[in-house]
């Protein structure tokens, strides 16, 4: 780090630590200021994990304990917030390890006790809920509390395939209920949380509470937009552009296509990931960074359960309520693809009633990370040895050798496990979609044409390749489509080669039996 210039941290998500320590801080106070004046309200924030939940509340709470010294030079510190302390319930749920209804309440009674121990109450109750209770009714007695509830949703994601989830969500229904028993005690309440689920299940009783998930107003409360980017972090950018050699306008291209794109609301506003910006400015490399600290096995298995292609997902577009909201008990991935940064908002498309929205992948980083993850999770074939695929199939294509394309993928498809393959077309079709885009080539699938789909196109700089697969037909068969639905006429104007291929894979031998080209 250059003498003068503020470090900068991913670690550190407490505000007093980040003021202390001089780090780098992107000023979102004048969002919270927003909430915290009158009138007053309680709210929910829906953000995907590593965007900056923990540290939001942790800034709420020292605003509420009026800590004004803390706030020196930021935007609520020039407004006129009045600063008085209120007494603060804070609950961090993201630590929190409960495979049963019992073990939650234990976690929930010691987290409550925690909060009355440090506000001097001895609570008589013993049921996490009731103590719940018990400790708002008594810090409400000589002043409105303030509760702040962080990663409400851990108990149940964390056992989202566990057969205790109903009893678990109870246990969470109860408790958070109090929130809405004790209103009148309540100055603020904020829960955040990766996911969204809709109010007749885990906060069916709080129909006082405000979401902001998609509220246009605070798109850009986490995450940083492109103006905080280049104001707060100009230093660490010409530092990088230093390093590797280039200006900082190119740094920023790069991290623009590599780490922002996160789209939350109808607003145009999209951010960049802060997790990924921290670690690139602070090693001056382009890697997976936000990927890296984890991924829901319980995505891929919902996907690979067929009820959603990865193909499909950026195509139908979709109410608010059809990827934004769902039943524990009826779990669907594109909302948790959505909620949990997979995906984002690529386009909003206004209608008579209520818009509707098509979603993509937010970033390269994600896309690539994604997509590497499920051809490994699909496949089950040696990491080490796919780039080495990759790079004799980007060369087939890049010469115009669909010959030699197919081979490779035959001998890809070879090398998967038997037992692990799924006899279903959308099989087949996400694992030829997630190795091209594994090549950075444009690939598109599920191509909307006046007379059908194409199941994908596949541009590179010479040539179009237009594919139609077959799971239960012939090579031949799929070529006729072709022809038949006239595909290939979409791309009559482009300028470049048309190659058309139909193939055909063997539900026996679970692999490529056949394919035919034709150039138009």
């Amino acid at each position: 780090m250059l003498i003068g210039m503020k470090p900068i941290t991913t670690s550190v998500f407490t505000f007093e630590k980040f003021v202390e320590g001089g780090f780098v801080y992107v000023d979102k106070t004048a969002r919270l200021y927003d909430l915290v004046r009158p009138p007053y309200g309680v709210y929910f924030l829906s953000r995907p994990r590593r965007f900056g939940k923990s540290l939001t509340i942790s800034t709420l709470e020292a605003i509420f304990e009026g800590r004004r010294e803390l706030f020196q030079g930021l935007a609520i510190e020039a407004s006129d917030y009045d600063w008085k302390p209120y007494p603060v319930i804070r609950i961090d749920l993201g630590d929190k390890q409960a495979r049963t209804p019992e073990e939650l309440k234990i976690a929930l009674a010691y987290a409550v006790g925690q909060n009355a121990e440090r506000h001097s109450i001895r609570l008589e109750q013993t049921a996490c809920n009731l103590m719940f209770n018990e400790l708002v009714t008594a810090l409400g007695r000589h002043e409105k509390v303030v509760i702040l509830i962080d990663e409400y949703d851990k108990p149940i994601l964390g056992n989202i395939e566990n057969p205790a989830v109903g009893e678990i969500l109870r246990v969470l229904k109860a408790f958070y209920s109090v929130v809405k028993t004790c209103d009148a005690q309540i100055r603020f309440a904020l829960l955040t949380g990766v996911s969204k689920f809709s109010r007749v299940s885990v906060f069916s009783d709080l129909n006082n509470l405000v979401d902001l998930t998609m509220d246009a107003r605070y798109a850009d409360m986490l995450g940083y937009t492109q103006e905080e980017l280049e104001r707060n972090f100009a230093p660490h950018i010409e530092h990088v552009a230093a390093q590797r050699g280039c200006t900082p306008g190119e740094v920023l291209d790069q991290m623009r296509q590599w780490y922002n794109g996160y789209r939350f609301s109808k607003a145009e506003t999209c951010v960049y990931n802060p997790v990924s910006v921290g670690r690139f400015l602070d090693t001056g490399e382009l890697s997976n960074y936000w990927f890296e600290t984890g991924t829901p096995s319980f995505l891929i298995r919902l996907l690979k359960s067929g009820r959603l292609s990865i193909p499909e997902i950026s195509h139908e577009p979709l109410d608010e309520l059809a990827f934004s909201a769902y039943e524990v008990e009826r779990v669907s991935a594109l909302p948790l693809l959505f909620q949990t940064g997979y995906l984002t908002i690529r386009e909003v498309i206004p209608t008579s009633r209520q818009p509707l929205y098509r979603l993509d992948y937010p970033n390269m980083e994600v896309r690539e990370a994604f997509s590497q993850y499920l051809v490994e999770s699909y496949t089950n074939v040696e990491k080490s040895i796919i780039p080495a695929y990759l790079r004799r199939l980007l060369a087939a294509l890049e010469s115009g050798d669909v010959d030699r394309a197919m081979q490779t993928l035959r001998i890809f498809f070879a090398d998967i496990p038997y037992d692990i393959q799924l006899n279903n077309e959308k099989y087949y079709q996400t694992i030829f979609f997630v190795l091209l885009r594994l090549l950075a080539l444009d690939v598109d699938c599920e191509v909307r044409t006046e007379a059908g789909r194409i199941d994908a196109v596949v541009k590179t700089g010479a040539r179009i390749f237009v594919f139609e697969f077959k799971l239960h037909g012939t090579a031949e068969e799929a070529l006729q489509q072709i022809h038949q639905r006239r595909y290939h006429e979409k791309y009559a104007a482009d300028g470049r080669q048309v190659l058309l291929v139909g193939a055909a894979f063997d539900p026996e031998t679970r692999n490529l039996e056949r394919w035919l080209v034709e150039g138009v």
